[in-house]
């Protein structure tokens, strides 16, 4: 990978933070035992150049949103940079990793994506796995609204479009969304509930790109969590003189 790609990673993994709980560190040389059995739509990763490892403050309530959002971030960056990137949630070995990283008392590591260049072909295993988990397809806005949602028009569509596209573990699509006023807030459903795969990480990436498109229709919000449900809300800035 071109050194300037990889010093623009390092830059975004040292500086964006927008919700406190996450960080990451990006690994030249990966351990060659890290990643272990076929991993979501990509098939069995192999030589990976890079990896970045995502870190979490467990004592955070919003740790694993936080996570998924950062994380999300360097993944877009990647791509805008024509670099490849695969999430992996409990396909990685955390004890080949976590000798070479230095944790904090109340960190783990909740998260890695290999970064490189895919081959141009994928393997019979990696077309059997995309046939299964369907990753192409994506819920309608309309099944994603939670019970009492108002409905999306103006930013709040443009919003909800770009979170609906958002990628999750065997594309469950965890997150629910209601509108409420100038807010929309996030819930998420435990639908293929793992212990090794959180749907509120999940949740953390949908928010990026929330928000993502709600920049896009020329809105800007901030986020908000609130304890219980939902998990977290989206507050559109009010505008001062």
């Amino acid at each position: 990978m071109p050194d300037e790609i990889l010093d623009r990673l390092d830059d975004i993994s040292s500086s964006f933070h927008p919700i406190p709980g996450a960080r990451s560190i990006i690994v030249a040389e990966p351990p060659s035992d890290l990643f272990k059995g076929v991993i979501g739509s990509y098939g069995a990763i192999t030589d990976s150049p890079h990896c970045i490892v995502l870190i979490g403050d467990m004592i955070q309530q919003q740790v694993q949103e936080a996570v998924g959002f950062h994380g999300e971030g360097l993944v877009l960056e990647a791509t805008a940079n024509g670099v490849d990137t695969c999430w992996v949630g409990g396909f990685f070995r955390e004890e080949s990793i976590s000798s070479e990283i230095d944790l904090g008392e109340y960190e783990k590591i909740l998260g890695v994506i290999a970064v490189g260049f895919a081959s141009t072909g994928k393997s019979r295993t990696e077309k059997v796995m995309s046939g299964i988990i369907g990753s192409r397809r994506r819920k309608e806005i309309q099944k994603l609204l939670y019970l009492g949602s108002e409905q999306p028009t103006g930013w709040t569509r443009h919003a909800l479009e770009a979170a609906r596209l958002a990628p999750s573990a065997v594309n469950r699509q965890p997150w629910r969304f209601r509108i409420v006023g100038d807010s929309i807030e996030i819930f998420f459903k435990n639908a293929f509930a793992s212990k090794s795969i959180s749907p509120r990480l999940d949740c953390g990436i949908a928010m990026l790109h929330l928000e993502i498109g709600a920049l896009k229709a020329g809105v800007k919000g901030t986020w908000e969590f609130p304890e219980g449900e939902p998990i977290a809300r989206y507050m559109l800035q009010k505008q001062t003189d």
